[in-house]
């Protein structure tokens, strides 16, 4: 490792938008530390970057307290943190919704983006410096028939807010990055499986796209560098104009393209 590499934590690293900015930051020259789950798989993904693994689950606060430990002992400093680990559900009626789902998409995507907020934030207060980037959704800023998850993504909204104002006098940056529907393993199984349809995610985005993981990737990593030094408390969403294209559909949609 060189001493002067920045070290970047992502979590939920092992796939989907958390693994596609993990390759973003190693790309700049980070050294990247993935912690997840499914060590196998993040062990697979910083085998082709020349980054670091750990196991940990994020809604377990003692066990994400002693990875970051281990972490800043084994590899040093953390200056950025990316919270990308998080679950989705199933759009369903409240009482078609079981307790104990909603209670684990909130225990991972609030109570996990919280917890290692925390974990990794105590050695960068101490320090004077750090940069942390949530990955929130549009679905916390939009009504949807989610449930668990729609809620879970706006409080990491609020909680990237709050801890902005909390951290910035100790030099402390955080931001959200709110996607819209990207093309993840996990959606991309969801429409080959009949479960999405994929003209109806692109009907009201402006741009008639999904989103790539790399381009919240880009993002991200935009928001950790030095060139959003100004930077704290924002939510960016990169939804391909989903939020400006939606409200369209109450005058028959967005128009084709030249009219």
């Amino acid at each position: 490792m060189n001493s002067k590499q920045r070290i970047s934590v992502v979590t939920g690293g092992a796939s989907g938008i958390g693994e596609a900015c993990a390759r973003e930051l190693a790309s700049q020259g980070d050294l990247v530390v993935v912690v997840d789950r499914d060590l196998s798989k993040a062990e697979a993904v910083t085998a082709s970057i020349g980054g670091r693994a750990y196991v940990a689950d994020v809604g377990d606060e003692l066990g994400v307290e002693a990875c970051a430990g281990v972490i800043e002992r084994e590899c040093g400093p953390v200056e950025v943190l990316v919270n990308s680990a998080g679950i989705i559900q199933v759009p369903v009626r409240p009482h078609d919704l079981p307790m104990r789902t909603w209670d684990d998409v909130v225990r991972v995507d609030q109570r996990g983006t919280y917890v290692a907020c925390l974990a990794f934030a105590r050695a960068m207060i101490a320090r004077g410096r750090g940069s942390i980037v949530n990955i929130a959704s549009i679905a916390g800023m939009r009504s949807m028939p989610l449930h668990a998850y729609g809620p879970a993504k706006a409080a990491v909204i609020a909680i990237t807010e709050c801890l902005a104002a909390e951290w910035g006098p100790s030099g402390i940056r955080i931001n959200a990055v709110s996607p819209g529907y990207t093309l993840t393993p996990a959606l991309k199984n969801a429409i080959d499986k009949g479960e999405r349809d994929t003209s109806a995610l692109t009907a009201n985005a402006a741009l008639r796209r999904l989103v790539d993981p790399a381009e919240i990737a880009r993002v991200v990593a935009f928001l950790a560098s030095d060139a959003a030094s100004a930077m704290t408390g924002a939510n960016v969403p990169v939804d391909c104009g989903w939020l400006a294209g939606t409200s369209w559909s109450t005058y028959g949609g967005l128009r084709e393209a030249g009219n």
